[in-house]
């Protein structure tokens, strides 16, 4: 079992930045793809970001690319999402989620942390 806790959400204005934090209970937090996703008011989930369990290979949304970093740190048990130039639409609720090598269905999520842009 991998509990997985966000932080960093808050509120901030159009053109401004906030990083994001996913800090993972488990210490083979090397072992597990990362995924952020987002959910709007009134919209299903959408995924934001990828990235491999050693931090190779990423990929994005194409409403993120260019605007939004994921990264981690294995050694802290950690996956970031940097979110610059932010914009009003990328107000929603974002999760962190885990899955194991090999896997294609996330298995563990977060609860969640709330960003809001304002314009």
């Amino acid at each position: 079992q991998v509990q997985l806790v966000e932080s960093g959400g808050g509120l901030v204005q159009a053109g401004g930045s906030l990083r994001l934090s996913c800090a993972a209970s488990t210490r083979t937090f090397n072992n597990y793809y990362v995924g952020w996703f987002r959910q709007a008011p009134g919209k299903e989930r959408a995924f934001v970001a990828h990235i491999s369990s050693r931090g190779g290979s990423t990929n994005y949304a194409d409403s993120v690319k260019g605007r939004f970093t994921i990264s981690r740190d294995n050694a802290k048990n950690t996956a970031y999402l940097q979110m610059n130039s932010l914009k009003p639409e990328d107000t929603a609720v974002y999760y962190c989620a885990a899955r194991s090598i090999g896997k294609t269905k996330y298995d563990y999520w977060g609860q969640g942390t709330q960003v809001t842009v304002s314009s």
